[in-house]
């Protein structure tokens, strides 16, 4: 019965190759666990920040449009008065402009600029309708349409102006904070990446002072221990703790080593009798 707990005992123990092996695998299961968290975190972060940029330039863009879109009328409303012979307004896309602002209040902007969108749209609507006075300016005959744009519609233009200039550099502001939150993620994503680096060698160093202490320097006692009992007949005394191959190996040879000493002077004992008779 003890014989069978003995040898179920025994087939419990890690072997050398097992212990190896688990050490090993663990380094390299650290380092795979760490670069995939390295990868997963820059990937989320990329997607996140590069979807706030790509939604900060499309609004850039919008922004562009509507100062075009602006300065084409106004530079129609211009050329209205300066020519006697137009007299109605020059047509302008109001869908399109409620719409880019729309654009830019449901998504596209974020922080400031959508409140600056809904400036801008209350500043356009106080330049249409200004601007709508221009009819009845060109058939008066009381009335300078020059005198009237620069004293009633050019402070409108240019307050119009204005929130536009102020919504576009918001917008460039967001920008410029993503694209530095972009570089601080990247250098945060990299964090595990070293971290798996350093853990890595740790266990390496750990793993080499294992092998060390428990494999290289045993055989090299046990080597000493063989040659001292080879060369000048000492007794092999050689022990360590372990419950491996090696352990088994070097218990044999202590085995193997007391029974030749026992047989040489039991030989050296019958020699001396022979002798003796």
């Amino acid at each position: 019965m003890s014989s069978d707990n003995a040898s179920n005992a025994k087939g419990r123990k890690l072997s050398m190759r097992m212990k190896l092996i688990l050490s090993l695998n663990a380094v390299v299961a650290v380092l795979l666990i760490s670069c995939v968290i390295s990868v997963l975190q820059y990937r989320n972060m990329r997607n996140y920040v590069s979807g706030l940029i790509a939604d900060n330039i499309e609004a850039l863009n919008v922004a562009q449009q509507l100062v075009e879109q602006t300065d084409a009328y106004n530079l129609g409303i211009l050329t209205v008065i300066g020519d006697e012979g137009l007299n109605t307004l020059p047509d302008f896309d109001q869908n399109g402009f409620s719409t880019r602002c729309a654009r830019l209040r449901a998504g596209l902007a974020t922080g400031s600029v959508g409140p600056m969108a809904d400036s801008v749209v209350a500043a356009q609507y106080s330049y249409m309708q200004t601007s709508y006075e221009l009819n009845e300016v060109l058939l008066s005959d009381f009335i300078d349409s020059r005198a009237w744009y620069f004293e009633s519609l050019q402070p409108q233009y240019k307050s119009l102006h204005k929130h536009l200039e102020n919504l576009s550099l918001a917008i460039y502001n967001d920008l410029r904070k993503n694209s530095a939150t972009f570089d601080r993620g990247f250098y945060r994503s990299i964090i595990p990446g070293i971290v798996a680096i350093g853990v890595g060698m740790l266990l390496v160093f750990m793993l080499l002072f294992f092998i060390l202490a428990y494999y290289v320097n045993p055989i090299y006692n046990m080597l000493e221990g063989l040659n001292n009992y080879r060369s000048y007949n000492r007794k092999y005394a050689n022990e360590f703790d372990g419950d491996d191959q090696l352990a088994e190996l070097n218990s044999g040879i202590l085995e193997l080593t007391a029974e030749n000493q026992q047989l040489r002077k039991r030989i050296l004992g019958l020699k001396s009798r022979e002798q003796q008779l």
